[in-house]
Formats: structure tokens, sequence, C-alpha cells
């Protein structure tokens, strides 16, 4: 059974205004679309220790990558997908089949992407993404120099990285391939907003050509890392950091670069900003049009749930392993958390989401 009732397989080219309706639709309790976009986190394992990323410091759910049955199971019951983002809380490039994934995605006509630490991004890698047809790959860096990286990310692969990335731009400008496209991510800490100039610079250097400031997310309780209130720059820029900021998007503009500093979200129409009414989860439209699932097949709200509240059961939707689809999408769980969400009580993950953003 598919969300819509179609046959799977059976699906054609994504109607981009489907998709933009979706996204812009009513919001009531019951969704009255199904979802045109999912997260799927292909894995839970990572090779760093970021001090910004809740996996660091507690086990959330065991260790797994999400089988082929499952991944399938999952795509198969959304006919109109559109966008697919295949990370979560894990490196999806650990994932052995993730080309495999990203070519099944795209035989369905979905665009593809998903962020890496780019530590294995290998030749042989790279290519199989090509050849898979990736559309867009962003990479997290985090850090302008050796010494941050290995103070905020735990490990010392700051140049591996940069060889890394440098080598598969060399390879797409030698034999002309556009895609996938690829971009350079800084999580907003008041810590390093001081290197965005020489991140961009650093961004240039490997023949990367967009770099995005990204949102730091945290919790207000049982704070971890540097994913704590006094390093958020949102609503809270210095002087000296908006320089920061300008100066960074000189650079960029002088290099022919784009430079973004607005932490939007992975899904176009959907980036959060301050509602002004002390309400800023008001603006939200990712429970109408998004679903997100975990390596191990349970359904979230979205991708900021597991930076913003300790505890995947506050905040469980359903689980793709035992429900359909399209049990879970309107099922009781899922309209008590719109219901909640469109009140002036939202779920305690979604409370202060706008808030807790950096830029």
């Amino acid at each position: 059974m598919t969300l819509s009732g179609e046959t799977p397989g059976a699906h054609a080219s994504v109607d981009p205004r489907r998709y933009h309706e979706s996204v812009t639709g009513e919001r009531t309790e019951a969704a009255p679309r199904p979802p045109v976009c999912l997260y799927l986190e292909v894995t839970n394992r990572c090779n760093l220790l970021c001090t910004t990323c809740p996996r660091t410091y507690e086990e959330l759910e065991p260790p797994a990558d999400m089988d082929w049955e499952l991944f399938t199971s999952i795509v198969d019951q959304v006919p109109d997908l559109a966008r697919a983002v295949l990370h979560g809380v894990g490196e999806p490039m650990l994932v052995a089949n993730l080309p495999r994934m990203v070519k099944y995605l795209k035989d369905r006509d979905v665009y593809v992407l998903f962020n890496t630490n780019g530590t294995v991004l290998s030749e042989r890698n790279g290519r199989a993404l090509i050849d898979a047809g990736l559309d867009e790959l962003r990479v997290s860096l985090d850090a302008a120099n050796r010494e941050s990286f290995k103070a905020i990310r735990g490990r010392d692969y700051f140049w591996r990285i940069l060889r890394n990335v440098r080598a598969f731009r060399e390879l797409q400008e030698r034999e002309g391939r556009l895609k996938p496209q690829v971009s350079i991510w800084l999580t907003g800490l008041k810590e390093t907003v001081d290197e965005l100039p020489a991140f961009v610079k650093v961004a240039a250097d490997v023949g990367v050509k967009e770099v995005y400031l990204q949102r730091l997310v945290f919790f207000d309780e049982n704070v971890i890392g540097k994913a704590r209130p006094d390093q958020a720059l949102f609503e809270r820029l210095t002087e000296g950091e908006a320089a920061h900021l300008k100066q960074a998007e000189e650079l960029a503009r002088s290099l022919g670069m784009t430079f973004s500093a607005s932490g939007g979200a992975s899904e176009p129409g959907l980036s959060l900003k301050g509602s002004g009414d002390g309400s800023p989860w008001s603006l939200c439209r990712r429970p109408w049009s998004l679903m997100y699932f975990t390596a191990n097949g349970r359904a979230l709200p979205c991708c900021i749930a597991p930076f913003s509240q300790h505890g995947y059961d506050n905040y469980t939707l359903g689980h793709a392993r035992h429900q359909s689809l399209r049990e879970i999408w309107n099922g009781p769980a899922y309209r008590d958390f719109r219901a909640a969400l469109l009140s002036d009580k939202p779920p305690d993950c979604c409370a202060n989401c706008g808030l807790r953003w950096s830029l």
C-alpha cells in the first residue's frame, strides 16, 4: 500500500507545482497530501566525534545501517517523491549501498542530496556517486584550520578532507561532470565565527564555489559539548561578529562564489525565521511535507528533533518496520503532533526551534 494508493514504480516525472503545494498548502491535524520529501538516515554510524552532535555523547539507537529492504519499502510507498535527503546523525559515505540507493532514487526522478564529513570521499566512492546521478553533495567541515577542526569535530582529519574534496572537484572538472553540486558548510559558533573569511578561502582553494553557515541547534537543558546557548549566533551577533560575516560575503563575491549565512533548511521553502510573535515554531511546515526515518526505521518529525530534545521516545511518530507509511502519516501520533504544533503549546522538541538555530 502506498501513501497515494498508486502502484509502486508507476511514478513519472515529479510536477514541481505539487512539491510547492505540499510545502505551502493548508496545515491541519490530518495532512491533506502525502509527503514529497524523505529524510532517510542511511546509517547512524560515524567516524567523527563532533562536539555539536548528540550521538557523540549518547547512543540514540542501536548502531545500524538502513538495510536495502527497509530503504526500498519506504521509497516505494511514496510514488510522488520529489526529494530525498540521505543523512541523519551518521556519516552516509560509510554505507556500501549508498550509490545503489542514490541510483534507485534517481531512476524515480527524485532529487537526491546528503551531507558528508568528506573523510572517505575517495576517487572510487566519488565516481560511484557521480555515476549514480547524485544531485548535491554537502561537505560539513566546520573549521578553517586543523586546530579548530580537532577541537570541534574530535578527530585530526582536516587535511585529509581537503585533499579528498580537492581531488573530487578536479575529477569533476577533468571529466566535465556538473553533478553533484558541491558545497562546504560551517556550523555557526561564537568560537569560530571569526574564521568565516578564512573558511571561504579554504573552500576556494579546493575548488568549491558555495559556502554556507549552518545554524547551531542546542538543548535548553543538559547541554552537550559546544552545542550550548552561549555559542549560538542567532539574534546575538555582536558588531565584530557581523563584521566577520560581511567580510566573508565580500570575499566570496570577489572570488565569484556563493556565500549564505541564512542557515536555510535542507528542503526548499522551509527555512525557519523568527515570527516576531513569540512563537518561532509557527512557520514550520515539515510535518505536512516530509517524513524522517532513522536507520532502524523509527519515524521522527524532522532532522532537528534529535538536536533539540533528548530521547527519541519523546517524539517518535511511528515505525516503518511495523506500520505502513500511510498508517504513520495520518495516524494518531502524527495528528496529535500537528495539532500541538498548531497550538500555543507545541511539542517540546519544537518549542524554541527557530530560536535555537543560530543564523
